[in-house]
């Protein structure tokens, strides 16, 4: 949500992340907006071909800028010093927006559903009072709160209830809406619950969003201009193998650039191109899901054959994505195999294929202990 509003023009006054990793994406983010303006984005390119440091990268920008980034973790012992890194960072200013949001696997269906307590108890449930302690001492305008679709039936709707009772209780009127990330061009089914607060008293509308006419395609409009790669091989900056499109220039994927990066694809064991074939069939012939529990014995290697039975999830090359969940710890990898339809790139049996993908990593302690991702505040 960060780099949308940013986009959009908002000033990100401080961002709260305890992730290492994820406040070096922030930095490199912010880096690229600053060059940006600046007109100096040949620095920004040059670390993305790895002519030069990321530490190169952010020299380049002010110090003061950099500062934004709050590595920390929220708890009720930070909250002091939280304050006082984003009251010296805010000035005279006044906060117009905050955005961000807990955790979503307590609120998940499919966190509490691996979880043997089914999050009953977990500390996370309760992690938005601390997004209230927020609003309440910097009084935004406006505030933009984020989850999962399971947020609305949790602990049979107390959190969501809790939640905007306390918003309320503060001085915001909320309302809430089911956005699918389709409806805006993106090329994936993905329904997230987002709650929008006014402060003040007077009645308050979730606004009516204009949405996008999405008839693009997975296979000829997202992937058509990336060079073909066989399993196991990467390219760190690559040159597209194909002019540019509608979609990529509509949703500004190519972003005027003349490569990309990271174009990597995972190796393939026989055991895995064996069950990928299959699901492919099971598609193909019949628009059918393959369940794990399906598969010959010879090609289990797990012993739960009850519960988590999609692992393998073959992507429409002709439509959108169904929703891509994120890999988590002990819980299994969910594998995206996308059909491919030109005879050269990497065979599964007779049929070639590439296989998507993606997985989000935790540090260590992030998922019991940290409000990952929780705020940031922006003035317009």
């Amino acid at each position: 949500m960060s780099e949308g509003f940013s986009r959009e023009g908002f000033n990100a006054v401080a961002h709260i992340e305890a992730d290492a990793n994820a406040c070096s994406t922030l930095k490199t983010r912010l880096a690229y907006h600053y060059h940006k303006e600046k007109k100096s984005l040949k620095r920004y390119y040059d670390y993305l071909r790895k002519e030069n440091s990321r530490e190169d990268l952010w020299a380049g920008v002010p110090s003061g800028l950099l500062d934004s980034i709050i590595q920390e973790e929220i708890s009720q012992k930070n909250l002091k010093l939280l304050y006082s890194k984003i009251d010296k960072l805010l000035g005279e200013r006044t906060v117009d927006l905050l955005i961000g949001g807990p955790p979503c696997q307590a609120y998940s269906l499919v966190g509490r559903s691996r979880d043997p307590n089914r999050m009953v108890g977990d500390a996370r449930n309760y992690l938005f009072r601390h997004y209230a302690k927020f609003l309440r001492r910097y009084e935004p305008r406006f505030f933009v709160f984020e989850n999962v679709l399971g947020l609305m039936t949790a602990g049979n709707e107390s959190y969501l209830n809790e939640m905007r009772n306390l918003f309320r209780k503060i001085g915001y009127q909320t309302d809430l809406g089911v956005l699918n990330a389709e409806d805006y061009g993106v090329l994936q089914r993905r329904r997230r619950v987002v709650i929008i607060g006014r402060r003040g008293s007077g009645f308050f509308d979730f606004p009516k969003l204009e949405t996008i006419k999405n008839e693009w395609q997975i296979k000829k409009d997202l992937f058509a201009d990336l060079p073909n790669l066989r399993p196991g091989e990467e390219m760190d900056v690559a040159t597209y193998s194909a002019p540019t499109n509608s979609y990529l220039e509509t949703t500004d994927i190519r972003n005027g650039l003349k490569f990309t990066t990271q174009h990597i694809t995972r190796n393939h064991i026989e055991r895995d191109l064996e069950i990928y074939s299959i699901a492919i069939d099971n598609w193909v012939n019949g628009r059918k899901r393959l369940k794990y529990n399906e598969l010959p014995l010879h090609l289990r290697t797990h012993k739960n054959v009850a519960g988590f039975l999609d692992r393998f999830k073959v992507v429409d090359p002709l439509g959108h994505s169904h929703t891509m969940m994120a890999t988590l710890p002990r819980t299994g990898i969910t594998t995206f195999i996308l059909i491919a339809t030109k005879l050269d790139p990497f065979r599964c049996g007779r049929r070639p294929v590439f296989n998507l993908f993606r997985t989000i990593t935790f540090s260590k302690g992030v998922g019991q202990r940290h409000l990952h991702k929780l705020v940031t505040l922006f003035h317009h």
